[in-house]
């Protein structure tokens, strides 16, 4: 205890002490705009708080001057703390945060400019999908021709870039968009009508209202005189125009990013914000932190050979500050089973050797498929795992059960909420009753819920259901009361006993309902938790700020760094994260990278950068691995070596083969015998003679993803010019729904294997 205290005095004492020469530059640059490109490793959140700790105390600047951004809400916790430690009192009136949990902030309080009350509720991914499912069922869309998640993937892109549903509906040419576009267009009414926003309207709502009311940006503007931003490659249009609105006044905008960590352009960043920052603001400075504190010179030298390829970058190196550690060891294994074997006996002799705990050991992977291999090697042998990237807590079905009863508590408006709490536990009031009273709600201009109140808008349902919606509508309204003056945790509790929700579970047989009684324990625990920023946010009583978290929590906030257990996750969710033994798996080409980024160069160097993520997630010892077979589709089929791989090979790789490569690998056999005699034996089926190709062409497909992307124009011989609308499958079972110009045509499935598309002109 002595210890630590006397380590936040010196860390108060002499902010500055420790810091390089980058970092200190960093730190002490007072006003006008600058970049720092951060390395990975290479301290940047020591910078950040060091540089607002400064401003505070140094230059006097009140911290509700300032703003802080950050991408996770467990970072920006983190920040806070640090800050709090240096200044040694909190940093009290800063508003630090998120994106999204700043977008919903300023929301709360300009809430009446877009047409919603502070009460709104924040719709999760599955909310906004029921919505669009029933905007679709109104309009006469067919789910079937048009799937909802591919209409809400292109409305979420639009919403990002800030493209309004006026302008997406005069861009839209083929008959997905426009699809697309006759959805965006009902969507805005539909949930002001609900009072409602989904995640995206956290960032687009606010631009909105800066564009509306000068009166209300220039409020903000005034306030937030020093603006930070973190990850701000991850940035897409939203989020820039956001910052550029509020910082470009007075210039005091300082963001920090790495472009070679930019890897999320499918969800709609755009590295351009990072790498045309001083077009935007001219006059920053540029400081690079190129002084890696995270891994060891063998390592770097292999993460900046694997990022040398790319073109669209700054440019930097990163410099070792550890000593020497092991050799990278680059790994040849037989199938998916044998890699997983190996890295489960990898663990356990290191875990013995070096006295590791298995929360040191992370294994990284391109795509979720992935894992299943690698869980059954790990549960084969009883070691303890955790998958992230799995189910979060609250999208577990008891949980949105319960939530959907709390959303309609704080928001009557909420109709996604009331669907999902009227049919649990069911009521004798089923989805064609619902549909009736929507209808009726929508002429009538009122919410469900208003509707479930008004016995004169219910005659066309029976009498029993009139009951059951009357018992319904008098508990939502008793429990409505109760959460004026009851805390969450307690009203959480009242509404498990009052609806009988254990009781409902247990229905369902002992071992399902186990689990879940437990997670309603956690639900209540985490309510009680819950204590309300200041800031005085408008309109926010305990239950919107319990819904609000509840609704913006990330996957990595969640992670407990202390549970004794392997990791397993994607490479995307590996974002941040760093562990001292990282194995990264499945480099082959067509999985990783995907074969849809081999011609598509900006994709292909978004791959290349997603691969110096995880490379730079390792500290003391990193493997690289790749298999010269992969089942896919039950079929185990040929691999090729990740072009990846051969990029890094000047970089002193020890190279190592699993004991049943050297033993039946391609090296050891012939090309005929070794590739389909050894492997017969293992295969889950006999294939058909006509699925029997040349290994070489078939490993140059697509392992993971099909060539072609949703959206796409192609032509095909007889039918035409054509858009692509759905791909599913794999390999030679990819098929594509494709719909085609001429009406005489129509939309038709093709299976690729069996005819030759040309990519169409745009």
């Amino acid at each position: 205890m002595a210890e630590s205290t006397n380590a936040a005095t010196v860390e108060r004492a002499e902010p500055l002490a420790g810091l390089n020469p980058a970092q200190r530059e960093a730190v002490l640059h007072f006003e006008g705009p600058m970049l720092v490109l951060a390395g990975a490793g290479s301290g940047k959140t020591r910078v950040l708080t060091t540089r607002i700790a400064r401003l505070i105390e140094h230059h006097g600047v009140d911290p509700s001057r300032i703003l802080s951004v950050t991408f996770t809400n467990k970072a920006a916790g983190e920040m806070r703390d640090r800050i709090a430690r240096l200044l040694g009192e909190e940093p009290k009136g800063m508003w630090s945060g998120t994106f999204h949990a700043i977008g919903a902030r300023i929301l709360r309080s300009s809430a009446h400019h877009v047409g919603r009350k502070s009460s709104f509720t924040i719709y999760d991914e599955d909310d906004t999908l029921g919505v669009i499912k029933r905007i679709m069922e109104r309009e006469g869309v067919p789910q079937k021709q048009y799937s909802p998640k591919v209409i809400a993937s292109l409305i979420s892109d639009a919403k990002n870039a800030l493209v309004s549903p006026a302008e997406y509906e005069s861009l839209a040419m083929d008959p997905v968009s426009r699809t697309a576009a006759k959805v965006y267009k009902q969507l805005e009414p539909t949930l002001r009508a609900a009072n409602a926003v989904t995640f995206d309207d956290l960032l687009v709502l606010p631009v909105e209202i800066f564009r509306k009311d000068e009166t209300t940006l220039a409020r903000y503007r005034d306030r937030f005189q020093f603006i930070l931003v973190d990850e701000y490659q991850d940035t897409n249009r939203a989020q820039f125009q956001f910052i550029k609105m509020l910082g470009s006044a007075h210039g005091n905008v300082v963001v920090v990013g790495d472009d070679d960590q930019s890897i999320y352009g499918w969800r709609g960043a755009d590295i351009r914000n990072i790498l045309d920052f001083e077009k935007e603001f001219s006059s920053a400075r540029v400081v690079r932190l190129e002084d890696n504190y995270r891994s060891t010179p063998d390592i770097l030298h292999v993460a900046n050979a694997a990022i040398t390829p790319n073109i669209g970058r700054k440019g930097k190196t990163l410099r070792a500050t550890r000593e020497a550690g092991e050799p990278v060891t680059l790994l040849a294994a037989l199938d998916e089973r044998d890699e997983a074997d190996f890295i489960l006996e990898e663990i356990k002799a290191r875990r013995n050797r070096e006295n590791r705990g298995l929360n040191e050991f992370a294994v990284l992977y391109r795509t979720n498929a992935q894992s299943r291999a690698l869980e059954d090697a790990l549960r084969r042998d009883a070691i303890p795992y955790r998958l992230v990237g799995s189910v979060r807590f609250y999208d577990r079905r008891e949980i949105r059960d319960l939530m959907a009863y709390l959303k309609l508590i704080a928001n009557p408006s909420d109709e996604e909420a009331f669907r999902r709490a009227i049919g649990v536990p069911k009521r004798g009031i089923g989805d064609s009753s619902v549909d009736t009273l929507a209808a009726r709600a929508r002429e009538a201009r009122v919410s469900l819920s208003e509707v479930a109140a008004r016995e004169d808008l219910q005659e066309s349902l029976r009498p029993a259901a009139r009951k059951a919606l009357a018992d319904f509508t008098r508990l939502i309204s008793s429990l409505r009361e109760r959460a004026k003056d009851t805390s969450v945790d307690v009203l959480i509790q009242e509404l498990i006993g009052e609806i009988r929700y254990v009781e409902y579970l247990q229905a369902e047989g002992p071992e399902s309902a186990r689990d879940r009684i437990e997670n309603l324990s956690a639900l209540v625990n985490g309510a009680a938790e819950t204590v309300i920023d200041d800031g005085g946010e408008v309109g926010l009583t305990p239950l919107d700020h319990f819904l609000q978290r509840a609704m913006l929590v990330a996957g990595a906030d969640a992670l407990d760094p202390s549970a004794d257990a392997v990791t397993l996750m994607t490479l995307h969710n590996a974002k941040g994260l760093e562990y001292p033994v990282v194995f990264l798996t499945g480099l082959e080409d067509g999985l990783f990278p995907l074969s849809q980024s081999f011609d598509d160069p900006p994709k292909l160097e978004e791959e290349r950068r997603l691969f110096y993520v995880g490379i730079t997630r390792a500290e003391e010892k990193l493997y690289l691995s790749h298999t010269e077979m992969r089942r896919r589709n039950g079929e185990l089929l040929p691999s090729i070596q990740s072009r990846f791989l051969r990029e890094i090979a000047g970089a002193h790789l020890d190279e190592r083969k699993t004991l049943r490569v050297s033993s039946m690998g391609r090296g050891t056999l012939g090309r005929e015998s070794g590739f389909r005699g050894a492997y017969a034996a293992r295969r889950t089926h006999d294939v058909p003679a006509w699925r029997k190709v040349d290994p070489i062409s078939e490993a140059e497909q697509s392992q993971d993803e099909p060539r072609y992307v949703k959206g796409e124009r192609v032509k095909h011989k007889l039918f035409g010019d054509g858009s692509i609308a759905e791909l599913s499958g794999v390999g030679r079972e990819v098929k594509a729904i494709i719909d085609f110009d001429d009406e005489m045509v129509g939309r038709k499935t093709i299976k690729l294997a069996y005819t030759t598309l040309e990519r169409g002109q745009e």
